[in-house]
C-alpha cells in the first residue's frame, strides 16, 4: 500500500487533503485487484474506481490550476499539460473482450503507472508551488545562484557538489538572460545536459552516504531525486511556447527553486 508521506506535504490544506484521497483511491483499486472475489464483480469495481479516478481528478486539477492561477505561479503551464497526460492515460483503459489475465496485466501495469506518477508529480512538482522565487528578484551580491553558508549542511563532499549545482544552474541562468549571446540556446541545452548528469552523479554519492550512515528517510530521498531527474529529462528549450524567454527564465526558477527548497528541507537533516 501507498502512504501519503511528510515529503508529499505541500503546506496547502486543500491540496494537501486531495492528494492524500487520490492516494486514498489508488489503494483501494489495489485491494480490489489483489482480492479472491469472483472476476466479473471484481471487473465492475475496478471500473467504477477508474470513473471515481478520471471523476476526482478533474476535480483536483481544477482546484490545483485555480490556486496557482490566482498566486500567479510560474509552473502552471507546465501543471496543466501534466494533469492532461494523467486524465488521458486514464481514459485510454480499455479491457474489454480481454481474458483475465489480459485483464490483471493491463491493470496492474495501469497502477503503478499512476501511482509512480502521481508520488513524482507532487514531490517533484506540487510540493514547489507558492514556493519559486524569480531570480531576476534575488539578491545574493549580484549572483542570485551563491551557494550561502544557509546551504551548508557540513558533509564536505555533498556541500562541494551542492555548490557545483548551483554554479552550473548559475552559468545557464547567466546565459539565459544575455542579450549579448548569439544562438545561445544550443549552449543552454548544453548546460541543462551537463546539469542533468552532474545530478545524477551527485544523487548517487548522496544517497550512498546515506546508506553507509544508515539514514532513516533513505527512501523518502531516493523518491525526491528520482522525481527531479525525471523532470531534468523532460527539459526542453519551450520550443512552440509563445514566450520562449520567460519559458526558459521560468525553467531556471524552478530548477534552482527546487534544488534549493530539497536542500533546506531535507538534506540539511542527512547525519
Amino acid at each position: 500500500m501507498f502512504q501519503f508521506t511528510e515529503d508529499c506535504i505541500v503546506g496547502v490544506e486543500q491540496i494537501d487533503a486531495e492528494h492524500q484521497y487520490l492516494i486514498t483511491l489508488m489503494n483501494q483499486m489495489i485491494e480490489v485487484l489483489y482480492t479472491n472475489e469472483e472476476t466479473t464483480k471484481k471487473q465492475s469495481e475496478l471500473e467504477k474506481y477508474i470513473d471515481k479516478l478520471i471523476e476526482y481528478g478533474e476535480v483536483h486539477f481544477a482546484h490545483e490550476e485555480a490556486y496557482m492561477e490566482k498566486i500567479n505561479d510560474p509552473e502552471l503551464h507546465y501543471q496543466k499539460l501534466q494533469h492532461t497526460m494523467f486524465l488521458n492515460k486514464i481514459r485510454t483503459i480499455d479491457v474489454q473482450d480481454l481474458n483475465d489475465t489480459e485483464k490483471k496485466k493491463i491493470l496492474e501495469d495501469m497502477l503503478l503507472y499512476l501511482t509512480k506518477w502521481l508520488y513524482r508529480h507532487i514531490i517533484g512538482s506540487d510540493t514547489m508551488i507558492g514556493k519559486i522565487q524569480h531570480l531576476s528578484k534575488v539578491k545574493e551580491e549580484d549572483n542570485p545562484c551563491a551557494f550561502t553558508q544557509k546551504y551548508m549542511t557540513g558533509i564536505p563532499q555533498i556541500d562541494e557538489e551542492h555548490k557545483k549545482l548551483f554554479d552550473i544552474i548559475g552559468d545557464a541562468y547567466r546565459l539565459v538572460e544575455s542579450h549579448e549571446v548569439e544562438n545561445k540556446y544550443d549552449d543552454i541545452m548544453s548546460l541543462l545536459d551537463r546539469l542533468e548528469e552532474y545530478t545524477q552523479y551527485h544523487f548517487a554519492h548522496e544517497e550512498e552516504y546515506m546508506e553507509k550512515t544508515k539514514y532513516p528517510q533513505l527512501d523518502v530521498q531516493r523518491r525526491a531525486h528520482a522525481a527531479f531527474l525525471e523532470r531534468l529529462e523532460e527539459k526542453d528549450l519551450g520550443e512552440g511556447a509563445e514566450d520562449q524567454q520567460q519559458y526558459l527564465e521560468e525553467l531556471m526558477d524552478f530548477l534552482f527553486g527546487w534544488l534549493s527548497n530539497h536542500i533546506l528541507r531535507m538534506d540539511k537533516g542527512i547525519i
